[in-house]
């Protein structure tokens, strides 16, 4: 097989993986259960370095808005191209999953978002919200809002409230 034949097996068993976590997984509320599968992959592409990953988790329209910085990205592409921007701008970037509630198609995750600004003198952790709309079969995400408080970012990392990212 060739290299692009694996990848497709690898995203179509991983697809597969969490269709099938999904079925039962919606009936879950709150903590003290495991996080919906969908969830864990999504946490699992932001934590991970591989900006496709992320992508790979949304259906072929969705979109993902960073509600902290006003931006909104739609289709596969723009969110992978999303996450390489954060990459590129934040060293560690991580999310802890905290608690998950699903109600219905709508799972709401509370986690923990950490990572070292490139340059500020500081690392941050800041508690964040992430509103995930999935498709009727609870296997890819159609709808993604994150949640935080960039004030609160800037202010953990030293830098000022009127900091911008570096153009490029």
């Amino acid at each position: 097989m060739t290299s692009r034949q694996l990848r497709t097996v690898g995203v179509l068993t991983a697809a597969a993986a969490l269709c099938a976590t999904a079925s039962t997984a919606h009936a879950a509320q709150d903590t003290g259960r495991p996080a919906p599968g969908i969830v864990t992959a999504w946490a699992d592409a932001w934590n991970g370095t591989d900006p496709r990953a992320l992508g790979s988790l949304f259906t072929a329209d969705g979109t993902y808005t960073d509600e902290a910085v006003a931006v909104t990205f739609r289709g596969r592409q723009e969110i992978s191209g999303w996450k390489a921007r954060a990459d590129s701008l934040i060293d560690n970037v991580h999310v802890t999953v905290r608690t998950t509630r699903v109600e219905g198609h709508r799972v709401t995750v509370r986690a923990v978002y950490s990572g070292h600004l490139k340059g500020a003198p500081k690392p941050f952790a800041v508690p964040m919200t992430t509103v995930l709309d999935l498709d009727r079969n609870r296997c890819r995400i159609t709808s993604d809002k994150d949640h935080y408080s960039l004030a609160t970012v800037l202010s953990q990392s030293g830098l000022p409230s009127d900091w911008t990212p570096p153009v490029g």
